[in-house]
């Protein structure tokens, strides 16, 4: 829900100070209301935090910004409104928040107009920045980037979600997201309607290709996976019906059917009859999605919501604070 009738909330602390979360990582430097609605959201506040450091540094590269250091008084101060440039789903306002939190060096205030998973139209007001405007400029493109990104894959997700709207199927993302940002992309599908894949290696198995062939057959793998690690649940990739058997008799908690037709899905779908749960991946687009959602299945695989969504344009407009 959109709350343009927020007040001004004052952000104290800003910047980096004594309990910033780049010291002994154990807690947020970031406001507490702020670290509050990321932890609600599912996200971790040190995480979000540490990031945000990690994108300015590599912005100011141990330097600082010559062009608004030179060109902007030291004790001015301005408004910076993020401002949609386009239509779409917006994700990542708060983790813009937190990079101002980050670089702002006076307490900043901030105005909420949107919230995360909301449909904007373009040139609608997002989210309004109080500050130095030394600050406000620094931190501009280091927020623009994550929400731009995030809003990308939200916006491109929901497309998805509104095909699948009606079947019981839902749209979810894989782990081929970008190095560091796993968390936050993966976020922005939520974002967007759709549901997350496991988050690592280490919280499901996924038995593909390589692993039959390391392990000599699909049910030997299943059984080495179950035998190692008999808590985790396990998903088993066939690429013909004719495997489909053995790893329902294998014991497989989920099905990943790998580039099968609507028809073969649709096969799959009858002969495993509910005993384990379907996903389907490959030869997806959303022109064929609503197809295979149709046949019964549980999930359909989206590699590319997470590596190749186009960005959603926003933009940073400042003004002079009143």
């Amino acid at each position: 829900m959109s709350t343009p009738e927020l007040p001004l909330i004052d952000q104290n602390d800003g910047g980096c100070g004594d309990d910033c979360a780049c010291g002994d990582g154990e807690e947020s430097g970031l406001d507490p209301a702020l670290a509050q609605l990321l932890a609600d959201a599912g996200l971790d506040p040190i995480e979000v935090e540490d990031i945000a450091h990690m994108a300015l540094s590599e912005d100011l590269d141990g330097g600082v910004d010559v062009t608004t250091v030179a060109t902007v008084p030291e004790e001015a101060e301005a408004v910076a409104d993020f401002v949609a440039r386009e239509d779409g789903v917006v994700a990542g306002l708060r983790i813009a928040e937190a990079v101002f939190s980050v670089v702002c060096t006076e307490a900043f205030e901030v105005e909420r107009h949107a919230e995360d998973g909301d449909t904007v139209t373009a040139g609608q007001l997002l989210l309004s920045v109080r500050s130095r405007t030394r600050d406000l400029l620094t931190a501009e493109r280091s927020a623009l980037n994550i929400m731009c990104r995030l809003s990308g894959i939200a916006t491109a997700t929901r497309r998805w979600a509104d095909v699948l709207e009606g079947t019981s199927a839902k749209v979810r993302d894989t782990r081929k997201t970008t190095p560091g940002l796993r968390s936050l992309e993966k976020y922005a599908v939520r974002c967007g309607g759709g549901v997350n894949h496991r988050m690592s290696l280490s919280d499901a198995a996924l038995v593909k290709d390589n692993h039959v062939v390391a392990a000599g057959g699909v049910a030997q793998a299943f059984k080495a996976v179950r035998e190692a690690f008999p808590e985790v649940p396990i998903e088993v990739e066939v690429d013909t019906l004719e495997q489909i058997g053995e790893v329902l008799e294998a014991g497989a908690d989920l099905i990943l059917l790998d580039n099968f037709t609507v028809e073969q899905t649709a096969e799959a779908v009858a002969l495993v009859a509910g005993r384990a749960v379907l996903e389907s991946s490959g030869r997806l687009t959303l022109d064929t999605a609503r197809s295979y959602a149709e046949t019964g299945v549980d999930y359909l695989a989206v590699g590319a919501l997470t590596h190749s969504s186009p960005i959603l344009d926003i933009g940073l407009d400042l003004r002079e604070a009143v």
